[in-house]
């Protein structure tokens, strides 16, 4: 059984300061890209094919989007004490993909948490690190800004890297 998610990877001119602090404080920084999460990791036998025709139906009718992150936040829960870069213009249009991706087919993969778009800078192993990385990070303050295009589908390998695919083009 396949684990697989979709993501955003957006590309900006100053990726290396996203580098920079996900290298220090993001364990999967070597495994993937950074990214936004529209459908989190979930294990199906769907095969590539179904799964794409639900992601091509799904955003038919979507257009490609400008993304503008700036400034970070603290997020710890269950999972772990997450520090985000937050977005500042974009989040309705990838709040809208999330939607639609999890409805049909992929609706039994929804879990109840409420769904915060953002792209992950850290993960901390206890709330006193996350404090102190909050600190460092919260320092910059690099305005991040894309045009959004591409919506992929990544296969989590068996060391957990990062296999892209499919990739799916927004309308113009």
């Amino acid at each position: 059984m396949d684990t697989r998610t979709i993501m955003i990877f957006p590309e900006f001119h100053n990726m290396d300061v996203i580098h920079f602090y996900r290298d220090q404080y993001d364990p999967l920084s070597a495994f993937v890209r950074p990214h936004i999460t529209l459908v989190f990791p979930f294990q199906s036998n769907m095969s590539n094919d179904r799964l794409d025709k639900h992601i091509k139906d799904k955003l038919m009718n979507i257009k490609s989007f400008e993304l503008i992150l700036h400034g970070v936040s603290k997020h710890p829960d269950e999972l772990g004490n997450y520090l985000f870069l937050d977005i500042i213009e974009g989040k309705e249009h990838i709040h809208e993909i999330h939607e639609k991706l999890y409805s049909d087919q992929l609706e039994e993969y929804k879990k109840g948490c409420p769904y915060t778009p953002h792209l992950t800078l850290g993960n901390l192993d206890s709330i006193d690190k996350l404090d102190k990385a909050y600190l460092d990070v919260s320092i910059c303050d690099e305005t991040f800004r894309t045009v959004i295009n591409t919506i992929s589908v990544e296969m989590i390998g068996p060391q957990g890297e990062s296999l892209i695919i499919s990739e799916h083009k927004l309308s113009e």
